[in-house]
This record gives structure tokens, sequence and C-alpha cells, in this order.
């Protein structure tokens, strides 16, 4: 007689140790990475650990009014600005017309965030026409950042970035001015610069001064308005000390585009003024701009910079002119909310659209001012209006609630499942417990890896999983116990009840991230961590239940306890109204065709 054929189930559930082996394995690696990486526990979101809340004020700015259409653009580049530094769970909100509302959470780069969130001007590139140090510092000598064109050799020198978070450095080149410049020559090179233009054009100097070289030569022509106008900022320059805040605070923010203006700089620790020409290349014109490390030169950290056809033009046509003078009127200053954080020297005309910063910048350096080239650019002007420290006591409160909320619901189900599962609870409970490391484990190395933080909605959306985690066993439990009913033993009943589990199990789960994904999509803050750990856990579900309850339940159908059907098992055939086995009848064989019956005989 020939031996039946298997089934494909079941020699594919011969060796469910292969399975079980695979989750242990996962488990161990990612359990590993975690402690490796440092990152024992999840972050926390704002609500559970602190951090701070930023109020802004729109204002109308040139051309710029406050409309829903700029606060939208606005809370967008804010929004990418404080996630461009790894802040996860920032939330970037509107509040009525004209209000912005930051919540950026405590730990990595918060501060950073912080203060740029609050720098929120628009980005412009303006021609330097004097600076010097402000408050009677002493100027030290200090490389320069020096930008290059693609397609031209870069320029030699370097940089000495600033201690603040700007990644701000003064520049300067081979001519550079005497530390002991007087006054007076800074004055008349301010006067006749302001005289000749946005652009100033060299003359010569006395050979061996101390004035700075390069002083253009006022224009014969120039009007009287335009004296009064130099007259003016020359003397706003002179009295300005960029070491009192106040003083900084009047200064620059309120200059139009087209005006020259002062401002003020940090670089060491040691403050700098300057005065600085009409803006030239508008901060909307950069394209993208990165931080990336010089692996071929000694040039380390750089900041590299794309703009757009119309930008490179102008980037083109300023740096020509400014390659043309001498120190420090071949620099040009990056000014984000009237401060300038950089002021790099240019030697040649950067031309094909592609330039770099380079010098002696760290890590967080280059990505903090690459950062604000890239997110820099505002349709509107704000006005800090609060600052707020949120402290965890309130969300550790609502986490406490939350916690013990779900440690009841789970203290439920496991009481359910024993009183209506008994033996069958012990899969469940192992396959929960399975579902919360693979949880918590990845939950930690998303932070680091992705910016994940762990808010009140996302505990919400990881309680809500367990339902749907205990949904799934009890799916497949009732599916086994269905064929036991039918008369069938244990081993082939969980073989059977399987591909009917399965597919139920999957179409749930579908709908279920599904969901989770669309919610995700359209929502922004919280509800995005609510949604994002709904759809974690959904897949982590799926993973469960097909690499260990499944494959445990396979192994537990084997034993006596399990397969003889014990009362404490929960799958009694009795308790369950099992029919009797099913059994092929024979019909007893009539009298052949044509034979007699002998009664009948």
């Amino acid at each position: 007689m020939a031996a039946p054929k298997r089934g494909r189930s079941a020699s594919a559930q011969s060796k469910p140790g292969r399975s079980l082996a695979l989750i242990l394995i996962a488990i161990v690696a990612l359990t590993g990475g975690m402690f490796l990486s440092g990152n024992k526990t999840p972050r926390l979101g704002i609500d559970l650990a602190g951090g701070t809340s930023i109020t802004l004020k729109a204002k109308a700015d040139q051309g710029s009014a406050v409309n829903k259409a700029n606060m939208d653009t606005a809370v967008d580049i804010m929004n990418r600005r404080v996630n461009g530094l790894g802040v996860s769970e920032a939330e970037v909100q509107t509040q009525g017309n004209d209000n912005i509302i930051v919540n950026i959470p405590k730990g990595t780069n918060s501060k950073e965030a912080q203060q740029q969130v609050g720098t929120t001007a628009k980005l412009y590139f303006r021609p330097v026409l004097a600076s010097e140090p402000s408050g009677g510092a002493t100027q030290s000598p200090s490389p320069s950042a020096t930008p290059s064109g693609s397609s031209s050799p870069k320029p030699s020198g370097s940089a000495s970035p600033s201690a603040s978070s700007s990644s701000q450095e003064k520049a300067s080149s081979s001519s550079t001015a005497s530390p002991t410049a007087s006054a007076t020559s800074q004055g008349r090179a301010v006067t006749d610069a302001l005289k000749a233009g946005s652009t100033p054009t060299p003359s010569t100097s006395a050979s061996g001064s101390s004035k700075p070289s390069g002083t253009p030569s006022a224009t014969p022509s120039a009007s009287s308005s335009a004296g009064t106008a130099a007259a003016k900022l020359q003397a706003q320059y002179a009295a300005l000390d960029c070491t009192k805040p106040a003083e900084r605070a009047k200064v620059g923010g309120a200059a139009k585009p087209g005006e020259p203006t002062v401002a003020c700089g940090q670089i060491r620790k040691v403050w700098y003024k300057y005065v600085l020409g009409p803006a030239a290349v508008d901060g909307t014109e950069v394209k993208k701009a990165q931080a990336v490390f010089d692996t071929q030169g000694a040039s380390g950290w750089q900041v590299q910079m794309t703009f757009s056809s119309s930008g490179a033009k102008k980037f083109a046509d300023i740096t020509g002119e400014l390659a043309k003078n001498q120190s420090p009127q071949n620099e040009f200053g990056i000014v984000l909310d009237g401060e300038v954080v950089s002021s790099p020297y240019v030697q040649q005309a950067i031309t094909g659209g592609q330039a770099e910063i380079s010098g002696s910048f760290t890590q967080q350096d280059a990505q903090s001012l690459a950062n604000m080239l890239s997110y820099g650019a505002l349709p509107l002007s704000f006005q800090e209006q609060s600052v707020t420290t949120v402290t965890a006591a309130l969300g550790g409160e609502q986490l406490h609630a939350g916690l013990l909320a779900g440690a009841i619901g789970l203290a439920l189900v496991v009481i359910y499942l024993v009183a209506y599962y008994r033996g069958l609870s012990l899969v469940a409970m192992a396959s929960l417990v399975v579902s919360a490391i693979l949880t918590y484990v990845i939950m930690s190395l998303l932070g680091p890896a992705i910016g994940f933080a762990l808010n009140l909605p996302a505990v919400c959306g990881a309680i809500v999983a367990i339902g749907i985690t205990a949904d799934s066993f009890i799916v497949y439990f009732e599916r086994i116990r269905d064929e036991i009913r039918e008369g069938r033993s244990l081993r082939p009943a969980v073989e059977r009840a399987w591909p009917r589990a399965r597919r139920t199990v999957l179409v749930s789960d579908f709908v279920s991230f599904l969901a989770a994904a669309v919610l995700f999509i359209v929502t922004v803050g919280k509800v995005q961590g609510f949604a994002f750990t709904l759809g974690l856990t959904t897949l982590l579900d799926v993973v469960v239940v097909f690499l260990f309850t499944k494959p445990l339940m396979t192994l537990l159908a084997r034993r006596r306890f399990f397969a003889s059907g014990h009362k404490w098992s929960g799958l009694d055939p009795k308790s369950l109204g099992a029919k009797p086995p099913l059994r092929r009848t024979r019909r007893p064989a009539g009298p052949a065709a044509g034979s007699v019956d002998p009664k009948e005989a």
C-alpha cells in the first residue's frame, strides 16, 4: 500500500524550532544593539521628559502680509529647521491668526533648536564695508572661511569658528587690516563706501600705513542725501557696542534688503561690529546646504552650498566684485535675523552655482550653519512673545495613570484567557511577553536612529496594541477548537486551523496598519506618535504570530497534556462538545445478481 503524501503545510511545520530560534536570535541581537548603543530606554517626548514651549508672534514684513499661506509656510520651514538638528517630536503649529507655538522636548540639541527657532528673520548675503572688534576688544589673528566655486581653484585660508551656536567666524586674508586701525580711517571707509554704492571699488593706500587697505574713494557726484545717510550710519557704527544685548537687539533686524545697515557677530567669544551693504543674494536663492567632511584635504568640516539659477548669477556677480577688494571689503556677511553668522572672504568670482565655506569648523558648527542656510528664509518676521519651561511632572502623572490603566486592562485580559482558555493562556501570555520585549527594544533603538520619542499618545497606541495582539491569538485558538469540535485530534487540528486563521489575522492587521498609516500622514504632532506606535505594534503582531505563536502551538500539540485533551488544557473534546470521530462505514455486500435466497428456495 502506498504511503500517503505529506501536505506542504505539514512539511513546513515539521521543524518549528527554526522559527523559534530565528525570533530568539532577533531578540538577542536587538537587545545587544540596545545595550551597545547606550540607549537602554526609549527617548521621551516633551510631555514626559519636559522641554521648552516658545510663542512667536508674526509681523508683517516688507512685501509680505500675515495670512494663512505665509503662516503655513513658516510652520513648515520651522518644523524642518528644528528637526534638521535631530530634535524629534518637536511641535510647530499655529495658534490664532498670527501666533506660532513651538514645543521643543528636552534632549540632545534642544538648546540649539531653541536658539535657531528664535532666529526667524530672512537670510541675506550682504557685502562687508567695514568691520572691527566691538567694546574695546583686541582683535586676535583669526583665519577665515573661504568659499570656493566648483569651477575655480580653492583659495587658501582657514576659519576660527565661534563658540556660539551659530558657527560664526571672522574673515581675513594675507592683507588683513592692522588691529590698530584708527576709528577715523574706518569712518572714512564707511562714508566713501556708502557714497560709492553697494559694492565698493578698490583704491591704492599708502604703503606701510596702519589704515585698512582697499579703502574706496568717494564718488564726486554723490548726492547730499546719500552723504547724510552715510553720516548717520557712520555715527551709528561708531557708537555701536555689540557686547551689550540691548544694543544688538536694535540693529540689523529692521533694515530693508535694499539698504545698508550695521550688524553684530560673535567670533571666539569676541563680538564684532559690521557695516554691511545692501543685500546681494536672498536666502531663498540657496537650494541646498549641507555639512560634509573633507576626506581629501586638510579642510576638515565644511559647508557646501548650491544656489538656484538666478542665485548663482547674483552670487557670481557679487563675489567677482568683492574679489577685487582687500580685507575687509572682500568679505560677504551671511546675515540671519540681523546677526552676522559668518563672514568669509573671496579671492575670485565663484561661478557654477556651487560654493563651499571651509575652515576649522567643528561638526556641530558646520551642521548648524548648513541648517540655517537651508531653512533660514521665512516669509515673515517673528517676535518672541514668551518662553516657558515645561516640566515633566504633569506628564509623569498622566503616564502613571495611563500605565496603571494599561496594567489593569492587561490583568483583565490575562484573567479572561486563564478562565476561558486555561492551558492555552500560557501560549497567549508568552506571545504577549515576546511582543512587549520587541516593542521596547525597537523603540529604544529608534530614538537615536530616526529621532523617535515616546509621548503620551504613543503610550496609548502601545496599550491599544495589547488588544490587537490578543485578538490574533483568540482567532487562532478558536479555529483550533472548531477543528476539535469536528472530531479531529489536536495535531491535525493545529495544522488545518492555521491557514484559515492566518488569512483572518493578516486581513485584520492590514486594516489596522492602513488606519495607522493614514492617521500618521494626515496628522501632525503628538497624534503622529500614536499612529506610529500603533503601526509598529501591528507589524510586530504579525511577526510574533507567525514566528512564535504558531511554532509554539505546533510543539505543544506533541505534548501529552495538550494532545490528550486534558480538562485544564483548554482543548478538552468533551467540554467543547466534540462530535464522535469521523469513520468510514461499509455497506454490507448484497446478494449476487441472479442468486436465489435459500429461504425462498
